[in-house]
């Protein structure tokens, strides 16, 4: 990992060996996001026992441009954290999982934006609840006021760039969302 990385020991000695391992496992989350711009880890054992060792406990916070990943590993009742290394690689599983999440939902976001047809707002008649889109393909496609998803219709303009999902309307081919470029949307 190339940016910052912190590492804190709470109720326990810093450990080379420990530090070591936080370190490798930090450098395989660079194999799911380039764009991580930080990453905290904190290692602590809160927990003593008369009967059993200690469990470890592990906080990570990963810090991206597309949000913050936060993974606590705190399993009381997992004999397998009494051993440091065990606890960090569940926690760092975690996170990869998270990130790797995270990856996936943006691929299909940006593939979506990437097959949606677009093009730009031709014509609108309020009076009449309804617009035009000139398709960058060329064509000519009907909207309702009410297929406008993350705008306005009102604040439509003629010229606007738009996406949009097409449907078999009772005149033919018509959007049945449109989606104004720029704006913020969601296409769940």
């Amino acid at each position: 990992m190339h940016l910052p990385l912190q590492i804190t020991f709470r109720h326990i000695e810093p450990s080379p060996a420990l530090e070591a391992r936080i370190r490798q496992l930090a450098e395989r989350l660079d194999h799911y996001s380039q764009e991580i711009m930080s990453c905290r880890v904190v290692i602590e054992a809160p927990h003593k026992h008369n009967h059993q060792g200690n469990l470890y406990t592990v906080h990570l916070d990963i810090t991206s441009p597309s949000g913050e990943i936060a993974v606590t590993r705190d399993q009381h009742d997992n004999h397998a954290h009494e051993d440091a290394h065990v606890a960090l690689r569940d926690a760092f599983r975690a996170a990869e999982r998270q990130l790797e999440q995270r990856v996936q939902k943006l691929r299909r976001d940006t593939k979506a934006h990437e097959t949606a047809p677009h093009g730009r707002i031709r014509a609108l008649y309020p009076q009449l609840d309804y617009g035009r889109i000139e398709a960058s393909d060329g064509r000519d496609i009907y909207f309702h006021r009410n297929s406008v998803v993350n705008t306005d219709f009102n604040e439509l303009d003629i010229g606007m760039p738009v996406y949009f999902s097409e449907e078999m309307g009772e005149q033919g081919i018509q959007a049945s969302s449109v989606h104004v470029e720029g704006k913020h949307h969601h296409l769940d």
